[in-house]
C-alpha cells in the first residue's frame, strides 16, 4: 500500500510484493535470526564511524576552522555511503517487509530502515548535500552582526534589543543581524532543491514530507494539531500581544502603528518580550548557573558533572554562537556547547541542554541495543529539555537552591506572566516555522521574503519592515542547518506539560502549578523509568502513552497557559 506522502513508483510496488511472497516461505526464526546478523554487521560497520563523525561534529563547531570542518564533511560523506550501499539496503526491505517474531529486533529494522532509507541516492548527490550543509553551517558559526564597524557577539545583539531605548540603534543592530540571511540565501536555495531532487528520487513529492515519513509522522495529521493549536492560542495570543505593544509604544514613545519587529526584544520574537516591571536577569548576574545545575540535577538523581568536564560553555571567536548537547558514542560521552551570559536566558538555556543530556545514554540502560539506545524521538528529548529549563523563572525553585531572591512574590509574578507569554509567543512562532518549511519545499520557486513576512504577520501579528527586501527567513539557522525540525519543539512542549502534569500528580502529588522538583529522588526516578529507559524501542507516541496513560494532546498544555 503507498505510504503516506509519497509516490510509490509500480516498480515499488512489484518489488514489494515479491519481497512478501519470498518471506511467506522464510521460517520465521530464520528472519529473526538474519535481523540479529544484519544489525550486528550494521554496527561493526558503522558504529565506529558514527563515533568519529559525533566526534567531527563537536570539533568543527567548536573551533570553526576550516580543516576541522573539512573533516566533518569527509566523515559525513564516509557514513552516508555506507547508508547508501543498495545490497544492503535490499536486504534491510526485506526484513522489514518480514514478519520478525521478536519486537525488539522488528523495532530495530524498523528505525534502521528509515536511517537507510534517507541515503539511497546517488552519492554524488548526497556528497553535494553534504558540502552545501556544511558551508552554510560554516558561515553561520562565523558571522557576527556588524554596526558601525563593531562587531556584536550574539549575547550582544540580544542585550542591545532587550535593553537600548534608542529606535534607530535598535534597527540598526536588528539589520545587521539578518545579514547572515543574505550571505546564505543562494547557498539554502540550492540546498532546498538538492533536497528535494533527493526526496524525489525516493518516491517522494518533496523533502517536506520526506523528513516527516522518516521521523515516523504523518503530514496531514501533524497540520491538523496545528490548526487545533492555532485555533487554541490565537485569542489568548492576541491578549499577551498587545501587552506588550502598549508596553513598547510607552517605552519608546511610539504608536503601535510604527511597531516594528526590532521594537520586540528577541530578532524572530520567538521569546518574550522583557516589558515586567520586576527583573528576573539581576537574579542571577551574581549565581554560579554552573554550581546550579550541578547543585539541581544531581539533587534529583540525575548527575551532570561529566557531561559539564567534557562540554565547551563560553564564548570565543569561530565557535557556534547558539547552544546544543551531543550524545557522542551512545556510551555515556555527551556533551554541551554553550557561550554562558549570567543572566536568565542562559540559566534556562542550560536547564534546557542539560536536559537533553540526562536523557541519553548517560541514563538510557546500556542493555537496551545501540541501534534504540537514543531518545524516542526528536519531540521527546525537546519535551525533556522544555520540562526543565522553566525553573529559572521561579523564585520558589532559586530558595530552595539556597539563592536569595529579594522579593519573591514579585519575581514569581513576573515569572508566571513571562511563562504563559513564552508558551504562547512561542507556540506562534513554530506555527510560522512549520507553515514556511512545508511552502518552501513545495514551491522552491516563489517569493519567499514575502511568504515568510505573510506568516509572521499572520501568526505572530508583527508588521513587517516597510519596504525591506532582503532574505530574512534564511537567517534562521534551523531552515538552513535543521530542516523540518522546529515543528518537534511545539510537540515537545506539549510533550512536557503532559510529563509534568502526570509528574505532579503521581509522583509529588501536588497541582502542576505547585511542583517543585528540587531535593526529589523520586522525579529523577519517574524519569528514568517511565520516559528514558525504553529508548527508541518505542515510537514517540507509544512513549508518551507509556509515560502518562494518554497520546500527546494539548490539553496540559493548555491548562498551563490558561491562567494569568
Amino acid at each position: 500500500m503507498p505510504l503516506p506522502g509519497r509516490m510509490v513508483p509500480w516498480a515499488l510496488i512489484l518489488l514489494a510484493g515479491g519481497v512478501l511472497t519470498m518471506v511467506t516461505a522464510t521460517t520465521r526464526p530464520a528472519l529473526d535470526d538474519a535481523a540479529r546478523q544484519f544489525i550486528a554487521d550494521h554496527e561493526a560497520r558503522l558504529r565506529p564511524l558514527e563515533h568519529q563523525v559525533g566526534l567531527a561534529w563537536w570539533n568543527a563547531n567548536v573551533s570553526g576552522k576550516d580543516e576541522d570542518f573539512a573533516r566533518k564533511e569527509e566523515l559525513q560523506n564516509q557514513l552516508d555511503a555506507a547508508l547508501a550501499d543498495t545490497g544492503r539496503f535490499g536486504e534491510l526491505k526485506k526484513l522489514r517487509f518480514g514478519k520478525i517474531e521478536d519486537e525488539t529486533l522488528k523495532r530495530q529494522i524498523e528505525v534502521l530502515y528509515l536511517q537507510y532509507l534517507e541515503k539511497q541516492v546517488d552519492p554524488e548527490l548526497l556528497r553535494k548535500i553534504n558540502a552545501k550543509a556544511n558551508a552554510v553551517e560554516k558561515a553561520f558559526n562565523v558571522f557576527r552582526a556588524k554596526v558601525d564597524g563593531q562587531e556584536l557577539a550574539d549575547s550582544e545583539v540580544r542585550k542591545i534589543l532587550k535593553e537600548s531605548t534608542d529606535s534607530a540603534r535598535r534597527q540598526a543592530v536588528w539589520e545587521a543581524s539578518k545579514r547572515v540571511g543574505a550571505e546564505v540565501e543562494a547557498d539554502l536555495r540550492e540546498l532546498v532543491a538538492l533536497r528535494n531532487e533527493a526526496a524525489r528520487r525516493l518516491g517522494f513529492a518533496d523533502y517536506h514530507k520526506m523528513m516527516l515519513f522518516l521521523s515516523e509522522q504523518d503530514q496531514v495529521r501533524l497540520f491538523n494539531l496545528f490548526d487545533e493549536l492555532d485555533e487554541l492560542t490565537r485569542e489568548p495570543f492576541r491578549q499577551v500581544k498587545g501587552e506588550i505593544d502598549a508596553k513598547l509604544c510607552s517605552l519608546y514613545g511610539l504608536s503601535h502603528e510604527q511597531l516594528r519587529p526590532w521594537h520586540l526584544h528577541d530578532p524572530f520574537f520567538q521569546e518574550p518580550a522583557d516589558i515586567f516591571d520586576y527583573k528576573l536577569d539581576p537574579v542571577y548576574a551574581k549565581a554560579d548557573i554552573l554550581a546550579l545545575c550541578r547543585q539541581f540535577f544531581g539533587g534529583i538523581g540525575l548527575p551532570v558533572d561529566e557531561v559539564l568536564a567534557r562540554s565547551d560553555l563560553y564564548e570565543k571567536p569561530g565557535k557556534s554562537p547558539h547552544a546544543f548537547c551531543i550524545d557522542i558514542d551512545r556510551e555515556g560521552d555527551v556533551r554541551v556547547l554553550a557561550n554562558i551570559v549570567p543572566n536568565e536566558y542562559w540559566m534556562a538555556t542550560m536547564l534546557h541542554e542539560l536536559g537533553h543530556a540526562v536523557y541519553s545514554s548517560k541514563t538510557i540502560p546500556n542493555r537496551m541495543p545501540y541501534v534504540l539506545r537514543t531518545e524516542a524521538h526528536i519531540l521527546t528529548t525537546e519535551g525533556v529539555a522544555m520540562l526543565f529549563e522553566k525553573f529559572s523563572k521561579s523564585a520558589a525553585w532559586l530558595e530552595k537552591m539556597g539563592v536569595t531572591v529579594d522579593d519573591p512574590a514579585a519575581f514569581d509574578a513576573a515569572g508566571r506572566r513571562m511563562l504563559r507569554h513564552q508558551l504562547l509567543i512561542f507556540s506562534r512562532w513554530c506555527q510560522v516555522m512549520l507553515r514556511f518549511e512545508r511552502a518552501m519545499y513545495e514551491h522552491p520557486d516563489q517569493d519567499l521574503n514575502k511568504l515568510w513576512w505573510d506568516l509572521v504577520e499572520k501568526y505572530q501579528m508583527v508588521r513587517r519592515p516597510d519596504g525591506r527586501s532582503a532574505p530574512d527567513y534564511a537567517s534562521k539557522i534551523h531552515i538552513c542547518s535543521a530542516p523540518v525540525y522546529y515543528h518537534n519543539y511545539m510537540m515537545g512542549q506539549l510533550f512536557a506539560s503532559q510529563v509534568h502534569h502526570t509528574l505532579s500528580r503521581e509522583v509529588l502529588r501536588c497541582a502542576p502549578s505547585q511542583a517543585n522538583y528540587v531535593g526529589k529522588h523520586s522525579v529523577g526516578q519517574f524519569l528514568r523509568e517511565r520516559v528514558f529507559a525504553p529508548g527508541r524501542s518505542l515510537n514517540w507516541n507509544a512513549l508518551t502513552k507509556h509515560a502518562t496513560g494518554e497520546e500527546l494532546n494539548a490539553k496540559a498544555f493548555a491548562a498551563d497557559f490558561g491562567g494569568n
